[in-house]
């Protein structure tokens, strides 16, 4: 049987694509390998940030390297830089065989051949998919592309307008990922608010929550990127209301300044966006909030920059990540004028972490000696409802656990985003 490497680059909604492929390819009678050995090495690749550019144009090159030395036979490159540079990457790098646009993941089998597929973006649909993380967590996409249009964000132009998947599909590729061993599903789109809009004419995050609630299998559903407007307070109920829900949301607000909201084509304002926390938090009161920011946009003043800090501090997030602005070719800040020097966006983006941080240290207190239910990721860490995969930490506990369970526990330390535990009641045995 002919073998296939997979390299996922990016964001969760990326690895979802990198599960369809897998899925695609094992139909077609390959098998994916985890080490060497593999004829094909097929890159799914992001192209978000310069950064990630750059990472997913140095995993080529390191595949280019292979290749040459006859390690592996065929290059396939797929996913958003495929999108964003076409026919360049191609002149850029002869030695790929084959490119894949995110809307073509359907021509994995034959993209493997050797055929390019870079497709208009069409409607999506649910697909079989292989998961590459362990089966208890999974990502389900409900939607792609996004009809947001911020000034800094190349992502429209990537991946293309809102495109959502039906309800019926969703709900089925839930109960699949139920069935496959899966407790904990992280919902995820570029504005999982929006998701619907395009197809039943309104939002209907609601309406496919009540549905998929109904899974008793799933434990925990979390809802990864809504943007501020477009969190309901019926939503906010039943989030509250709901048994297998997690009180988290991941809201990204990018700043807090209305000058610069405007200027980054946001859809919400300083009034609105602190009106919107406080109702989050009437509503469901210990809601884990996540958000992300960008310092350094274009025009950002320090008067500007005092208010973003003194917002964080405040406002106390569970969780924050701060980025950089990144100036993208190809979106409207690109030309901005008064772009900030790149000394001051670090500075600035280090202050930021240094106030999240004693933030999180504040609220690391309240957790002292609390006792939460967490999920194992691993044999000795887990994570409680504040924490989604990968980006909140952990829970280190004292004794062995299996992985997919659930256990109770009690917070005893904390060290910024990972806390340790006592397990309560069912232990296995203690760590060494």
């Amino acid at each position: 049987m002919k073998k296939f490497s997979l390299i996922s680059l990016g964001c969760p909604k990326n690895l979802t694509d990198s599960e369809e492929i897998a899925a695609r390819l094992a139909k077609a009678g390959y098998e994916i390998s985890f080490s060497q050995g593999a004829e094909v090495s097929v890159i799914n690749t992001c192209a978000f940030l310069k950064s990630a550019v750059k990472e997913s144009q140095k995993h080529i090159e390191e595949q280019i390297k292979l290749k040459k030395k006859g390690i592996i036979k065929k290059i396939v490159v797929a996913g958003c830089l495929v999108e964003r540079f076409g026919k360049e990457l191609l002149e850029k790098y002869p030695e790929i065989d084959a490119v894949l646009g995110v809307s073509s993941l359907d021509k994995a089998k034959d993209a493997v051949k050797g055929k390019s597929y870079i497709l208009k973006h069409s409607n999506i649909y649910s697909s079989s998919r292989v998961l590459l993380t362990k089966n208890h967590s999974a990502y389900l996409k409900i939607a792609d592309g996004c009809d947001n249009r911020c000034a800094y964000c190349a992502i429209p132009s990537i991946r293309g307008p809102l495109r959502s998947k039906t309800q019926e599909e969703i709900i089925s590729e839930a109960k699949v990922l139920a069935e496959s061993g899966a407790v904990e599903i992280s919902l995820i789109a570029q504005d999982i608010t929006a998701y619907g809009k395009d197809l039943y004419g309104k939002p209907q995050l609601e309406s496919l929550l009540k549905k998929l609630s109904k899974i008793k299998k799933i434990k925990w559903f979390r809802l990864m990127y809504a943007y501020p407007e477009g969190v309901s307070e019926n939503c906010l109920k039943l989030i509250r209301d709901g048994s297998n829900i997690c009180h988290y949301l991941e809201m990204p607000i990018q700043h807090i300044s209305d000058s610069l909201l405007k200027k980054m084509n946001r859809r919400s304002d300083e009034k609105s966006i602190r009106k919107k926390i406080d109702i989050i938090r009437k509503i469901v009161p210990d809601m884990a909030i996540r958000s992300t920011f960008i310092a350094g946009f274009p025009g950002e003043t320090e008067k500007d920059f005092k208010k973003l800090l003194s917002f964080v501090k405040e406002t106390e997030f569970s969780s924050a990540a701060f980025f950089e602005y990144s100036r993208e070719e190809g979106t409207p800040a690109f030309s901005f004028k008064d772009q900030i020097p790149a000394a001051v966006k670090k500075e600035r983006t280090n202050v930021l972490l240094s106030a999240q941080a004693a933030v999180v240290d504040k609220l690391n207190k309240k957790l002292l000696n609390k006792n939460f239910e967490i999920l194992a990721d691993g044999n000795f860490e887990g994570r409680a409802y504040f924490q989604a995969p990968d980006i909140d930490g952990r829970i280190e506990t004292d004794y062995k656990m299996e992985i997919g369970r659930f256990y109770k526990c009690k917070i005893r330390e904390c060290f910024g985003y990972v806390r340790k535990a006592f397990l309560v009641g069912d232990k296995g045995p203690k760590k060494k």
